[in-house]
């Protein structure tokens, strides 16, 4: 039994058993992946895989009892590696990060600025992405800390910690009709409006205000980033519907804000690492700097404890 044999059966499950794709995810080819496969079954005298043919169409009973153990194995030897990376390599190292265009963007330059001086032999990667891109990047080791608003709560295998609520904003130019008294959906509604992709940023809860009001609104045009978002607002296409973190008053003088807390769900943005992993130490001081109430101890704990149990307060 080797490692390369217990990677090639994780991977199988999460590609939803294409080979293909497992071998370009483990930099082999797809044969040397069946042949893996094929050892580790023969040593353990069982098949954790159903076949039709050639191709693997889903888990055995005997593979489902097998496969936790073949994920705590692989996490095991990674928690290994952190713990003996943090005694050889001290503060030096590579933190990745995955979040969405708008927490890049605004709610992390301050706890990255800090981060680097504090950790200043520590290279940064950061990677932007779907909430459901972040989410599988934390899943196959893509990244170490993931940050989003939604999906991450979703997966039994990530531990969802709540940073902080934000609200959504309507962006519109100077003079604009709904800057002249209160703001409702049905308002809103008459005009063109430009906001987030689906999946994006509280999309999901400005969907279900105008769904549960039975309002259709007109949906011009769609973005994953804020300042095109913005951008569009201020050539008159529509009204912007943003997180409100986005608008600086500032910068954005050329385009006015109106508060929409009363319009949209209050969203929440959360910290993602994996369940039952260890991280490197500075990945845990990163995590603070972000959300100061995440102290070390509460995330570990989080992480230690089985999907489920509520995660630490906000």
């Amino acid at each position: 039994m080797n490692f390369q044999q217990l990677r090639s059966v994780r991977e199988a499950l999460r590609r939803n058993f294409n080979l293909t794709e497992v071998a370009a995810v483990l930099h082999t080819s797809q044969p040397g992946v069946s042949r893996q496969i094929r050892e580790l079954e023969e040593e353990l005298g069982l098949e954790i895989f159903i076949r039709a043919g050639k191709r693997l169409t889903g888990l055995t009973p005997a593979g489902q009892r097998v496969l936790p153990w073949v994920e705590k194995l692989l996490l095991d030897a990674e928690n290994l590696r952190s713990a003996s990376l943090d005694f050889l390599e001290g503060e030096a190292g590579t933190l990745s990060i995955a979040a969405t265009h708008s927490q890049a963007r605004y709610a992390l330059p301050t706890a990255v600025h800090d981060f680097r001086a504090r950790f200043p032999k520590v290279q940064l990667q950061l990677h932007q992405g779907s909430p459901a891109q972040i989410a599988q990047w934390l899943l196959d080791g893509t990244a170490d800390i993931g940050i989003a608003s939604h999906a991450l709560a979703e997966e039994p295998e990530l531990v969802a910690l709540p940073c902080y609520r934000w609200s959504h904003s309507l962006i519109v130019p100077p003079g604009h009709a709904l800057l002249d008294g209160a703001v409702t959906l049905e308002r809103l509604a008459e005009h063109p409006v430009i906001t987030y992709d689906t999946g994006y940023t509280g999309r999901g809860s400005i969907d279900d205000a105008f769904k549960r009001a039975g309002l259709n609104p007109r949906v011009v045009m769609t973005a994953m980033d804020a300042d095109v978002i913005k951008t569009y607002v201020e050539l008159g296409m529509g009204v912007g519907i943003i997180a409100a973190i986005a608008f600086d008053e500032e910068r954005d003088t050329h385009l006015r804000a109106v508060d929409a807390r009363n319009l949209f769900a209050i969203n929440t943005t959360s910290v993602g690492v994996r369940r039952g992993s260890l991280l490197r130490s500075f990945a845990y001081a990163f995590v603070t700097l972000f959300a100061p109430h995440l102290q070390r101890e509460i995330v570990e704990q989080a992480q230690s404890a089985p999907h489920g149990v509520p995660e630490a307060p906000l």
